[in-house]
């Protein structure tokens, strides 16, 4: 027979092990904001926004904000003794290399979904920070581009799925797990997209797209146990976004630029 104190400690770590990723999320986030601080020495008009400064203080910038994400994990798995044998990482077998291509379809499929949906029921997004930033310079989409491949996605696919999304695996089931660190993942969005947007309505439209696209890189983790493989998928999906952005202004292409679920979620720390 379970004793009460068994019982109770069991009932407690489902909400300890959330806390636990809770913390980790704004620790991530703390992490960011200071490693970008040489940036702002750099350039001092990055104290007035993201948008205000050079090309060469945005790229900078915006390298140490992921930089500082992924030093966060770390310093996490080497203060609980975790260590780099708890990530994830290696070469894909062929069936994780088909997982990339199935999350990449995925997700931009989901895209293109969201897309239509939004303009069938006149929904209200909030408009992309990323587009706010790179307006119409085609150079630093062109470098976006490599930002999202090599800083961007690895940064926030090891925090998000082998730290904080595999922590919940002691508590939770792995598919409880995807949903809590997807939820957790969407509210992180939740101050740049109120700053953002014009109504609450355009506000939960923008998390639900963030919302799903975490589901979907959750679940390539599970299905695989493999980080590079939603890194994949995440990068893939991202540049794919920006390509999509950098040839409607090269070919002029109303509309393309401004939706709101053309590019979704790319900096969730960096103020507007």
């Amino acid at each position: 027979m379970e004793t009460p104190v068994r019982s109770a400690r069991r009932e407690s770590a489902p909400l300890r092990s959330t806390l636990v990723a809770i913390g980790l999320t704004i620790f991530g986030l703390l992490g960011a904001a200071i490693a970008t601080l040489p940036a702002v020495l750099v350039d001092p008009m990055l104290a007035k926004g993201v948008a205000a400064a050079s090309i060469e203080g945005q790229t900078l910038y915006m390298i140490l904000n992921f930089v500082g994400m992924a030093l966060a994990g770390a310093i996490y798995l080497a203060a609980t003794g975790r260590g780099w044998s708890y990530v994830d990482f290696r070469l894909p077998s062929t069936t994780g290399w088909i997982y990339v291509l199935v999350g990449m379809g995925a997700s931009i499929a989901f895209l293109f979904v969201v897309n239509i949906v939004v303009q069938l029921l006149s929904l209200p997004a909030a408009e992309s920070e990323v587009v706010a930033i790179v307006g119409q310079d085609q150079t630093m989409i062109l470098i976006m581009i490599g930002i999202v491949v090599f800083f961007n996605a690895p940064a926030e696919e090891f925090l998000f799925r082998n730290v904080v999304q595999k922590r919940l695996y002691e508590a939770f089931t792995r598919m409880q797990s995807v949903l809590l660190a997807s939820t957790i993942f969407a509210l992180v969005h939740f101050p740049m997209y109120v700053a953002l947007a014009d109504s609450i309505a355009a506000t939960l439209t923008s998390l639900a797209i963030m919302f799903g696209g975490a589901i979907i890189f959750g679940t390539l983790y599970v299905k695989t146990r493999n980080l590079v493989v939603p890194i994949a998928a995440h990068a893939a999906l991202n540049a794919f976004q920006f390509g999509v952005l950098y040839l409607a202004i090269e070919y002029n292409v109303e509309g393309v630029g401004t939706s709101p679920s053309a590019i979704v979620g790319i900096l969730p720390s960096l103020p507007p």
